[in-house]
C-alpha cells in the first residue's frame, strides 16, 4: 500500500508520555473526559435529507460505495450515511491496535509500553518506513505504536497487533468496547484481501466512530493514554487530502487511514475533530470502496466530511 505524505507536522508541543518523541499539540479537552450525551440522536429530518441527497448524489459522481457517520459529542447530534453497512477496516484498524496495547499496558502488563520489539528482514512488509530502518535494533512497543498510527506502518502495525493478542485478541477488544460488530481475522497485507460478501476484517462507521469516540474523548482509555492516543492521530502523516482536506485548517485534527488500491479497492479515514479552541469534538468515520480497476478517490473523502460537517452545523 503506498500513502500521501504531503504535509509535515508542525513543530508543535514535546509529548514525553511513554517516551515517545513530540508528536504534535494535544487539545485541552482531549485530557479530560467530555460531558457528551450518553445517547447520539439524529440530526433533524431536514438535515438528514439534506446530507443523504449531498452524498448519493457524491456516491454516483464516485461508482462506488460510501459510507459515513459523525457525532457532535457536545449535543450527541449525528448524520450518517450507510452507516450500518460494513467496510473493510483495511489499515484504520491500527489505531484500535494500539489503543488495545495501551489499555493492556496500563491493566495487566506494566512496562509493555517500553518493551523493545525485534524483527527479521524476511518479516518486513511493503510500505514499512520506520521498521525498515531498524531490524537490526528493533524498537519499542511505544515507538512501533506511533509508526504505526502516523505513518502507517505495515510491519509495526503487524508487531503491534501480535502484542494485542493478535486479530482474535484485537476482536475481544472490541467486545469490551461493547462492539458487537467490528472483528478482525488477518494480519496485513492479508486483511485487505476483500470482497462485499466478506464480513472478515470488517467494521461499519457506525461502530467504529462509537469505539473512536470511546476511546478519544471517553474513558475507555486512562486519561495519560487517551492524551498519548490522540497525539499519535493529530500526529498522522497520511490524511491530509481525507478528512483534514475537507475542514477547516485551523481545526485540530487527529486520523487514522486505511488504503487498498487493489481489487475492490478503497478509501477509508477516521478522525477525531477539535473545531475550536475549547470545542467539544467531532468523531467522524468516512468508509469507501469501488469496484476493481478504480483507484482510491481521496477527494470524494474529503467531500463527504465537508458535507457531514456541514449537516452537523459546524460549515
Amino acid at each position: 500500500m503506498r500513502y500521501h505524505r504531503t504535509r509535515r507536522l508542525a513543530a508543535g508541543l514535546a509529548i514525553s508520555l511513554m517516551s515517545v518523541g513530540a508528536l504534535g499539540t494535544v487539545p485541552a479537552s482531549a485530557t479530560t473526559v467530555a460531558a457528551a450525551p450518553a445517547v447520539s440522536s439524529e440530526a433533524p429530518v431536514s438535515v438528514r435529507l439534506s446530507v443523504r441527497k449531498e452524498l448519493r448524489a457524491l456516491e454516483k459522481s464516485f461508482k462506488g460505495r460510501i459510507g459515513a457517520y459523525a457525532v457532535d459529542t457536545a449535543t450527541g447530534k449525528t448524520v450518517t450515511y450507510r452507516a450500518g453497512e460494513r467496510f473493510p477496516f483495511l489499515s484504520t484498524f491500527k489505531a484500535m491496535a494500539c489503543a488495545a496495547v495501551l489499555h493492556k499496558a496500563r491493566t495487566s502488563e506494566p512496562g509493555l509500553m517500553d518493551k523493545v520489539i525485534r524483527w527479521r528482514a524476511d518479516e518486513v512488509l511493503d510500505h514499512s518506513p520506520v521498521t525498515k530502518k531498524h531490524v537490526k535494533d528493533g524498537l519499542t512497543v511505544a515507538k512501533l505504536c506511533e509508526a504505526t498510527i502516523t505513518l502507517s506502518d505495515n510491519t509495526a502495525g503487524n508487531l503491534i497487533l501480535k502484542q494485542a493478542g493478535g486479530p482474535a485478541g484485537l476482536t475481544r477488544y472490541f467486545r469490551s468496547l461493547k462492539d458487537p460488530i467490528s472483528r478482525l481475522d488477518r494480519y496485513e497485507p492479508g486483511l485487505n484481501d476483500w470482497t462485499p460478501k466478506d464480513k472478515r476484517d470488517t467494521t461499519t462507521p457506525a461502530a467504529i466512530a462509537r469505539d473512536l469516540r470511546l476511546l478519544s474523548v471517553g474513558n475507555a482509555l486512562h486519561a495519560k493514554d487517551r492524551e498519548q492516543f490522540n497525539a499519535w492521530l493529530i500526529a498522522t502523516k497520511t490524511g491530509d487530502a481525507r478528512i483534514r482536506a475537507g475542514v477547516p485548517k485551523t481545526w485540530t485534527i487527529g486520523d487514522k487511514t486505511g488504503t487498498n488500491s487493489t481489487g475492490f479497492g478503497g478509501g477509508n479515514d477516521i478522525a477525531v475533530i477539535w473545531p475550536g479552541k475549547g470545542a467539544a469534538p467531532i468523531v467522524m468515520a468516512i468508509y469507501t470502496n469501488r469496484t476493481p480497476g478504480l483507484a482510491t478517490d481521496e477527494k470524494t473523502i474529503a467531500k463527504t466530511a465537508t458535507i457531514l460537517a456541514r449537516g452537523l452545523g459546524k460549515l
